[in-house]
């Protein structure tokens, strides 16, 4: 082999390696598949709260939400696709948001009303950028969109079912803290059961206490224990984590009777139905969850991420999610049939303006 031959097969040798380092450089990000694709333009981003993005709660149904846009546009979990950032403490929101924004995420959501100070901060250093406040309102800033919902809707549809399944004719409400928030999800459940109580031509009576904040699961557990102790078998929760403790009340009690007998907790924000499994006395495999107040965290954010999408950024308003667009609703769970109907009625009576549920603070 003639000396120009081999200057030639070691240039095209070395062409091939240079090529195969070029391309495993080019890879792509950390969690993002080999068939999906990327665009910045649309990426979202979504700062949790301090209960993380696995809280049964908001953050959860929110990055479900995301999740769903990311497979509609086949874009990639990551960097230029849609992605969340983790909250230990109001100390992070801040932090995250900076984040996000230099990262080139787009549309930026803050879930929760704990987040209000820090995207409307946010939204001012970044004016370029979207930004969304889940669960509150801020006026006047043309780059940021205010998402809420009529959960006194959907609650109001679980006071038709609490007072209708209820065998002690005695139910309850237990609530974190009092605000326009939680005070909805009381309000609505309250008008339910005494409509739904009115129709049937019997006396239910609410047992109706606040925990003061949304982390005390101790004191929602001893709340829990003074309800059924005062013959409530159904009870209903907007008290955030610390409903944990009422569906720890709820398991101690249901273990130490037979399935037919237990009580019953309803659930709130997403479907809770998991937290309520249990072996009953006899050993019986159960639930005790009766449905779930489903507040559409993961409708609202893919909504706005959408509009976002197609170069609608809905910029200075305040969308309302109810019944009408499933912004809200309840789980059917165990409901019976005929409880399920009496819901359904209700619902398309609310819808068409027959029923006239307490008024959204936020759409006056």
């Amino acid at each position: 082999m003639n000396k120009k031959v081999k200057k030639l097969l070691s240039i095209g040798v070395l062409a091939l390696i240079l090529g195969a380092i070029l391309t495993a450089c080019s890879g792509k990000k950390q969690g993002a598949s080999n068939n999906k694709s990327s665009d910045a333009k649309h990426s979202i981003a979504l700062i949790t709260d301090g209960n993380g993005v696995n809280d049964n709660s908001f953050n959860q149904s929110a990055w479900e939400g995301f999740q769903s846009y990311g497979k509609e546009h086949n874009l990639s979990r990551g960097r230029n696709g849609y992605q969340y950032f983790q909250s230990s403490s109001a100390a992070d929101f801040t932090p995250n948001f900076d984040q996000a924004a230099k990262a080139g995420y787009q549309t930026i959501f803050g879930v929760g009303y704990s987040l209000k100070d820090a995207v409307a901060s946010a939204a001012k250093r970044y004016p370029k950028k979207n930004f969304a406040i889940i669960d509150d309102v801020i006026k006047g800033q043309k780059n940021v969109v205010s998402a809420n919902f009529k959960s006194e809707q959907a609650s109001y549809l679980a006071g038709v079912v609490a007072a209708k399944e209820t065998k002690t004719n005695t139910v309850g409400f237990i609530g974190g803290a009092h605000g326009d928030i939680v005070d909805l999800f009381d309000a609505g459940f309250t008008q339910g059961v005494k409509d739904q109580a009115k129709k049937m031509h019997k006396k239910v009576t609410i047992l109706n206490q606040y925990i003061g904040n949304f982390t005390s699961s101790d004191k929602a557990k001893s709340i829990a224990q003074s309800m059924y102790t005062k013959k409530a078998d159904i009870i209903f929760h907007a008290a955030g984590g610390a409903g944990d403790g009422l569906f720890q009340e709820a398991k101690a009690i249901n273990q130490t009777r037979p399935a037919k007998d237990k009580v019953w907790v309803i659930g709130v924000d997403v479907d809770q139905s998991h937290l309520g499994n249990y072996t009953a006395k006899g050993g019986q495999k159960s639930n005790f969850v009766l449905t779930s107040v489903i507040t559409g965290v993961n409708v609202a954010v893919k909504d706005i991420a959408n509009r976002a999408y197609n170069n609608k950024f809905p910029g200075g308003k305040n969308l309302v999610y109810g019944l009408k667009n499933n912004g809200v609703s309840i789980e059917r769970g165990q409901i019976s049939a005929s409880t399920w109907k009496d819901a359904q009625i209700a619902r398309a009576n609310i819808l068409k303006g027959k029923i006239k549920v307490a008024i959204h603070p936020n759409n006056k």
